[in-house]
């Protein structure tokens, strides 16, 4: 068993097991029953504590239906994910090397999963845009209606 500092959890590592467990729930948990699936030994206190910083940074939503607040993740874990490498990317100044050097680092397989993905955002934004004037059309091609000047 270590002693003293050594006991000591790597950084992150409960936090991470705490959202596990709320993932896997798939519904609100209070800090009791978070510990006790958590089955670590730790202190109710202490994933309170936990629970109360993740809902302080926006990572989790809490409600009252009881005595104790219950906690449920605001995303999943690619969501929490993809939001990390999303403000890692706002901090830096020259996005495209960013992006470059990541794109240049990713294996065969995840660059055709990128390019597929970039093509199905594309292809969904152009639909979205061909959808939307559409319905621009036939709204300005009727008669006029109240909010229109001939009707003033």
């Amino acid at each position: 068993m270590r002693v003293g500092r050594d006991a000591r959890r790597p950084h992150g590592e409960l936090v991470a097991d705490v959202l596990a467990v709320l993932w896997a729930a798939g519904e609100p948990l209070t800090a009791q029953q978070v510990k006790e699936a958590l089955d670590h030994g730790l202190a109710r206190t202490t994933v309170t504590t936990i629970l109360t910083r993740l809902h302080e940074k926006g990572t989790l939503v809490r409600s009252r239906p009881a005595r104790s607040f219950a906690y449920a993740p605001v995303e999943d874990a690619a969501g929490l994910a993809a939001g990390r490498m999303r403000r890692e990317l706002e901090k830096e100044p020259q996005r495209d090397l960013v992006l470059k050097r990541f794109v240049s680092s990713l294996s065969e397989d995840d660059e055709d999963v990128l390019r597929r993905l970039l093509l199905d955002a594309q292809t969904e934004a152009e639909a979205e845009a061909t959808t939307a004037t559409a319905t621009a059309t036939a709204t300005n091609s009727g008669s006029p209606g109240p909010e229109d000047d001939a009707w003033a």
